[in-house]
This record gives structure tokens, C-alpha cells and sequence, in this order.
């Protein structure tokens, strides 16, 4: 799978509290390698997203942000237009959401927190 856009590289744009670290970490060593992919749709569709990767096509338009302990973290296009003066951290919380996310069997389900932060 080829990535699309190149990554956004004037600032971290991903951080991760301890506790979705240490569930990614589980989820990898269960799948293999991962990828996140948030994308601005309604309900869940604006909760970010885990995936085995390469099980989540990216779009032209997709921007990846960054990483999550080696994981690549895309974001949709559109999303991006409305975000690009945001930096998220990626984080945890328990419940279930309506998805098809890896941690939604763990009873657990990944939210982000956003700041803004200054545009280039």
C-alpha cells in the first residue's frame, strides 16, 4: 500500500497518553503492525480508528500525521482542511463504540483530544 500525502512535518501532530500506548502495544502484538486513520464523518466516524495495516484503504486525499509507536496515524482530507491547526493526543477510554476499530473487543474504545496549535 502506497502512503499518500507526505507526512505534516512542522510539528508533532500525534502524542499518545500512557494507557493508549500500552493498548496499542497490546493490539500490535496481537495483529502485527497497526494504522490509525480519523476521518470528519458523523458518529464514530469521528473517532479514530485502529486497523491492521493495510486493512483500511487511504484515500488520495488522506494526510498522515505522524505515528503512534511506529504506527502510521492518517487523517481524511477534509478532516485536514478543517484540523491543520490542531495537534492531537490519542488516548483511551472505556466502552464500546460502533466500529470496526481492533480495540472494541477490549471493551475499550480510542478518543482524541485536541489543542490548537499555530499554523506555519
Amino acid at each position: 500500500m502506497a502512503e499518500t500525502q507526505e507526512p505534516v512535518p512542522e510539528l508533532a501532530r500525534v502524542a499518545v497518553t500512557d494507557a493508549a500506548l500500552a493498548l496499542v502495544r497490546r493490539l500490535a502484538a496481537a495483529h502485527g503492525p497497526l494504522m490509525f486513520h480519523l476521518s470528519g464523518g458523523c458518529c464514530d466516524g469521528s473517532a479514530p480508528m485502529c486497523f491492521a495495516a493495510g486493512e483500511f484503504r487511504l484515500g488520495e486525499r488522506d494526510v498522515k500525521l505522524g505515528e503512534v509507536d511506529g504506527h502510521g496515524f492518517w487523517i481524511g482530507g477534509e478532516q485536514w482542511a478543517r484540523w491543520d491547526h490542531t495537534a492531537i493526543t490519542l488516548g483511551v477510554v472505556p466502552g464500546r463504540g460502533a466500529s470496526f476499530s481492533l480495540e472494541i473487543p477490549e471493551g475499550v474504545r480510542f478518543v482524541i483530544r485536541s489543542a490548537v496549535c499555530a499554523r506555519p
